[in-house]
């Protein structure tokens, strides 16, 4: 069986439509649904509570206050009775295949530890879903925003072996989370998907990218463009502090640093006061 958790923060607006999408593509396939909310301050429970599928079971786990993506999912982990977890952003819509395609995948290779699937915008368009790990040199490419172009981060056509996938769209086996002991809950939100796969690959195991299961992306998430900035520069700080060496990490947090100290320049020439405040926040990391 496989566990489908999805970690819901302020999330009413779509988590019906994504319940309703797992149904539909779903219909032969052998899973549970868990929804972990994390204290959200609309409507995402009542909703969720309101639900009523006769082929349905969800289990709602609500947490007091919001403990982020790593610790939420690692809450809703610990419930499920499935031999395969697969986590899912609320604010999406499965679109093609069936999580029996994750299945196959684990079932044909003992050494497969994590799977991806393919997630689209609304407009068709491939998210460069999986990528390599952000070592030195990528992190340089993304600082240039050169990690999409010069191919740090993809979305490949056929089922291949990656670095890492997306944890918003991420199958892995329960019993190889378990031993990792989930999402490294020092990452409140963005990398932590990476340091995962890391470990994972770390014990032997494979991450695998599979296009034939698909979810269309709302990009209505909770968090703001500021607050990811933010979050992702801590965690690739932190990602170089736990798994690089000194050389790395002060590599990185130079070109990061370097990064944001033009953004705050240039920030203050245009009078750009999101510039100029966001990237201040990062140079005090």
């Amino acid at each position: 069986m496989v566990s489908i958790i999805i970690l819901t923060y302020n999330s009413a607006n779509y988590i019906n439509k994504l319940l309703e999408s797992i149904v539909k593509f779903n219909k032969s396939s052998n899973y549970e649904i868990i929804v972990v909310d994390n204290n959200s301050e609309d409507e995402t429970v009542k909703r969720v509570l309101s639900i009523k599928y006769k082929v349905l079971s969800i289990k709602l786990v609500q947490n007091s206050e919001n403990f982020g993506f790593s610790k939420g999912i690692n809450i809703g982990a610990k419930v499920a009775g499935g031999e395969y977890l697969l986590f899912i952003n609320p604010d999406c819509e499965w679109s093609k295949g069936t999580t029996r395609e994750f299945v196959s995948i684990f079932e044909q290779d003992v050494k497969v530890g994590v799977v991806g699937g393919k997630i689209l915008a609304k407009n068709g368009v491939a998210e460069k879903s999986a990528g390599n790990f952000l070592k030195t040199l990528e992190v340089l490419l993304t600082a240039l925003g050169l990690d999409e172009t010069l191919g740090a981060r993809f979305s490949p056509n056929k089922r291949c072996g990656v670095d890492f996938v997306s944890g918003g769209f991420m199958a892995v086996r329960k019993s190889l989370f378990e031993k990792l002991n989930g999402f490294d809950e020092n990452l409140f939100l963005y990398v932590e998907d990476m340091e995962f796969c890391f470990r994972v690959k770390k014990e032997g195991k494979k991450v695998m990218f599979d296009p034939s299961v698909q979810i269309i992306h709302e990009s209505h998430g909770s968090s703001n463009r500021s607050f990811a900035i933010e979050n992702i520069y801590r965690g690739l700080l932190y990602f170089h502090k736990k798994h690089g060496n000194a050389f790395s990490y002060n590599s990185v947090k130079l070109l990061l640093w370097t990064k944001a100290l033009a953004l705050v320049t240039l920030g203050k020439i245009i009078n750009n006061k999101y510039l100029a405040a966001t990237y201040s926040k990062v140079l005090k990391l």
